[in-house]
């Protein structure tokens, strides 16, 4: 019980189980109101007087990472995201949400060690392994790259995601049969992918 109490006051930088705190659980409900609707300059508004209460409040710099991200405004986003990794340093989520404003920012060297730290923790992150991916081939890392790719394929052989970087990744190292073969299989899949569609016209 202490262990989950201490999990609870981390993620939202005080006691949730105070009615005192009410206004925190409506500040955050405010935000995901205006998420729906793709408000995120208010959303973020919403949930400010959570992070001047708490400033390093796990939940709401995990949350403003997020909105940041979505509004474009990359470097609040990973100094938020930051803030919060330092807060959970074994969680995965705020290094999954991490790799989003890094690839924005084409930080693809920062993209693949904040994806080897997610893998450290679960090898088959899928988030994880499509960004290191992504990050490896934007770093002509090709084979590296492939291995990723092949490895999360095995696990999800029909993944139109990880298909077209593999077929991506094939036509960097100039293997055009191989690339037309994969983009081949992903129209087959999905119809109306652009980056196969593209590739299988020219």
């Amino acid at each position: 019980m202490r262990r989950l109490f201490a999990l609870l006051l981390l993620l939202l930088g005080t006691s949730v189980l105070a009615d005192e705190n009410a206004w925190i659980q409506e500040a955050y409900h405010k935000a995901a109101i205006h998420e729906q609707i793709e408000n995120y300059s208010n959303a973020i508004k919403s949930i400010l007087p959570v992070l001047r209460a708490y400033p390093s409040g796990y939940t709401v710099n995990l949350r403003l990472g997020w909105f940041y991200y979505l509004m474009g405004h990359y470097a609040n986003s990973i100094a938020h995201y930051n803030v919060a990794i330092k807060m959970a340093p074994s969680a995965i989520e705020p290094k999954i949400g991490l790799l989003l404003p890094q690839l924005a920012q084409e930080r693809y060297s920062e993209v693949e060690q904040t994806a080897y730290k997610i893998l450290k923790s679960d090898f088959y992150s899928y988030y994880g392994n499509l960004r290191l991916s992504v990050a490896l081939r934007k770093l002509k890392k090709t084979e590296l790259a492939l291995k990723v790719v092949n490895k999360m394929l095995i696990l999800y052989p029909t993944d139109v995601t990880f298909l077209v970087e593999m077929g991506l990744l094939y036509q960097q190292s100039g293997e055009k049969e191989k690339a037309k073969a994969v983009f081949k299989n992903v129209i087959i899949l999905d119809a109306e992918n652009v980056t196969a569609k593209t590739y299988l016209d020219k």
